[in-house]
């Protein structure tokens, strides 16, 4: 098995710079595909994608949230944003956090809201 080499993944949309991304298909025509990895309490800002967004959960405890519901999510939960849907998602305060992320190639993300 091939290890996916972990890059810093720097940006304003977090709140913390203890993140990490892993590009899993480089290739893909279609998709963004990637593994995000937040440290405990590192999450991004409130944000909206112009396609819809699937995160797969891998490991740790997080929060996904929107403007009306936050909930508490941990591996083998799958999400769902639609297409220009205001949410945030990141790591708890005790627990480091990964997702699988996949959208749309060539989709924006849009922050600030």
């Amino acid at each position: 098995m091939t290890q996916i080499p972990k890059e810093s993944f720097i940006n304003p949309i977090f709140t913390g710079t203890d993140v990490t991304r892993q590009v899993l298909l480089p290739e893909s025509k279609d998709f963004n595909v990637n593994i995000v990895n937040f440290g405990k309490g590192v999450r991004n800002k409130l944000h909206t994608h112009d396609s819809d967004q699937v995160l797969i959960i891998t490991s740790g405890k997080g929060i996904v949230a929107t403007e009306t519901e936050e909930r508490v999510v941990s591996a083998g939960d799958v999400i769902l944003f639609q297409e220009g849907e205001k949410h945030w998602h990141g790591a708890t305060e005790d627990s480091e956090f990964s997702h699988i992320y996949i959208t749309r190639s060539g989709s924006q993300t849009k922050f600030p809201v």
